[in-house]
């Protein structure tokens, strides 16, 4: 029993003097559920989304025929600054109606079942007559929507701790103050680091991919040169973030809070399992800045809106520029030893 308290005791004293350890296993949960309190804390969501085009939110009401529309409980209005946009979202099924007060216009998606019960809900409400207009587009099943959610979680994992966690231990096992001896720089060690993980993730993503198109008889409705081409640049990215998270660490624990801490934001403010529409705008804009968010919205216009190469480069360029970030950052502070 004396043993065993004192293996017990030495573990615990261990794990309480590893300060970073300590820290992120405290503050990792808090700093989620904040961050989910944050997000979506404002009650239940609203049962249907209108759109609203080139119309301030708060200036429905002024016009007459939308005046008692406007006043409806559980209807959320998202202002648009352009028909074409909110006309694509009435597409995919984002959107249950789209109003244009000032040329007293709406229009519905004919396959949508919420958007001909608004419907009802506005004709019913309505002072004065209004246009009548339709898009007709195919409900998106939520499976067809989230694969490419799933596809880049995986590829998000992969990334992050498939190399940014085996080059901690690297350094903690002495592995890279071996390699230090050699001729090796710090940006080969890196660049080969970088090709091999680039390759499996490449490899079993799309094998992923294919095969879930193909026996589950899923939406590709793109080129499946784009979704390697978005898979490439996806990949580098949150590869090169890995890197970055592991560039000085020599504790595993510590590795582990801080891809944590990463991955688990990144993936539910990515858009992979729900729309974050809802979220608050700060978060949105905060959304913008993570990697996952450019591949998952990359991969999901490929595959389901049939997107070309020029809708493509907002996301491809901001992807590449979070990769060479990443890379200069790496090879700046890279350490083959412990800290």
């Amino acid at each position: 029993m004396k043993r065993l308290f004192a293996l017990w005791y030495a573990r615990n004293l261990e794990f309480v003097r590893d300060r970073a350890s300590l820290s992120w296993n405290l503050a990792f949960p808090l700093l989620l559920i904040f961050g989910f309190a944050f997000a979506f804390g404002n009650g239940q969501p609203d049962q249907y989304r209108v759109g609203v085009i080139s119309q301030p939110i708060a200036k429905i009401a002024d016009k007459d025929s939308f005046t008692n529309f406007s006043e409806i409980k559980h209807i959320e209005f998202i202002s648009y600054d352009n028909q074409k946009s909110a006309l694509e979202k009435l597409k995919q099924h984002q959107l249950d109606l789209v109003i244009a007060p000032s040329i007293d216009k709406y229009w519905i998606n004919q396959q949508s079942a919420k958007g001909y019960l608004i419907e009802k809900i506005l004709l019913s409400e309505v002072k004065s007559p209004i246009q009548q207009g339709q898009v007709d587009s195919e409900p998106i099943r939520y499976v067809d929507w989230v694969l490419p959610g799933v596809i880049g979680m995986n590829m998000m994992f992969s990334g992050l701790f498939g190399i940014g966690y085996v080059i901690v231990r690297y350094r903690k096992n002495g592995v890279l103050k071996r390699l230090k001896a050699t001729p090796l720089s710090s940006l080969e060690f890196i660049s080969a680091q970088i090709l091999s993980r680039l390759f499996i993730q490449l490899s079993t993503s799309l094998f992923i991919a294919v095969s879930c198109i193909h026996i589950l008889d899923l939406k590709m409705n793109g080129s499946y040169l784009l979704l390697f081409l978005m898979m490439f640049c996806g990949s580098l990215s949150l590869i090169s973030v890995g890197l970055m998270m592991a560039s000085r660490s020599s504790s595993e624990e510590f590795a582990g809070g801080i891809l944590n801490l990463v991955s688990w934001p990144m993936m539910f403010l990515s858009g992979v399992w729900f729309s974050i529409d809802n979220a608050h705008p700060a978060l949105q804009t905060l959304a913008q800045l993570l990697p996952l968010t450019h591949l998952v919205s990359g991969l999901r216009d490929i595959m389901l809106e049939s997107a070309n190469l020029t809708t493509l480069l907002p996301n491809i360029f901001t992807l590449l520029l979070i990769t060479s970030c990443c890379i200069a950052i790496s090879a700046y502070r890279f350490s083959w030893g412990e800290q």
